[in-house]
């Protein structure tokens, strides 16, 4: 019998993307493969490097993706409650680009281990299929969001090169 913690995690995910057509028993299900993990405020949940042996879902809290430049750490992106984390590194089996970490006290992860994936896509394909498509659309998201913040500086860069040019010409 599942306990009241799992039940209220069940319908937590059963909320997401993630569960949307899955039956409260496969979600349960998807749990049971999973261990919960917290991590405090600046917590390191994967380094850069590391090829990535497990993947996250954020249920509480939120995670950065960091990356370093010049020594000095840079936020690419976040993650919030309901997204996934350290799925590029899990399926394609590269080390890591950035750094993830909890940006909140108490951060709680649903961590699913390679392991636990195999087992859980041969015992559970329907729910592996629903897990790479939930992967698909949190690196759409991802891609799509630092593309629009990338869009977003390279505008401010040029309007800021256009008035320095103005400023020269004027001068």
């Amino acid at each position: 019998m599942p306990t009241p913690a799992k039940i209220d995690l069940a319908e937590f995910l059963n909320q997401q993307y993630l569960c949307e057509c899955l039956t409260v028993r496969e979600v349960e299900t998807l749990i049971e493969f999973t261990d919960s993990v917290i991590y405090k405020k600046n917590g390191i949940i994967a380094d850069i490097g590391e090829v990535g042996e497990a993947l996250y879902f954020v249920i509480k809290g939120e995670a950065a993706l960091m990356f370093d430049v010049s020594g000095e750490s840079v936020e690419l992106g976040s993650a919030r409650e309901g997204e996934l984390i350290g799925e590029m590194s899990f399926f394609d089996r590269e080390p890591r680009s950035v750094r993830l970490v909890a940006t909140a006290a108490n951060t709680q992860l649903l961590r699913l281990s390679r392991t636990m994936y195999e087992r859980l896509r041969v015992q559970h394909p329907f729910i592996a299929v629903n897990l790479l498509e939930h992967a698909i659309i949190s690196l759409d998201h991802l891609f799509r969001r630092v593309s629009q913040d990338m869009a977003t500086y390279s505008t401010y860069l040029q309007e800021r090169e256009q008035k320095a040019k103005e400023a020269r010409d004027a001068g």
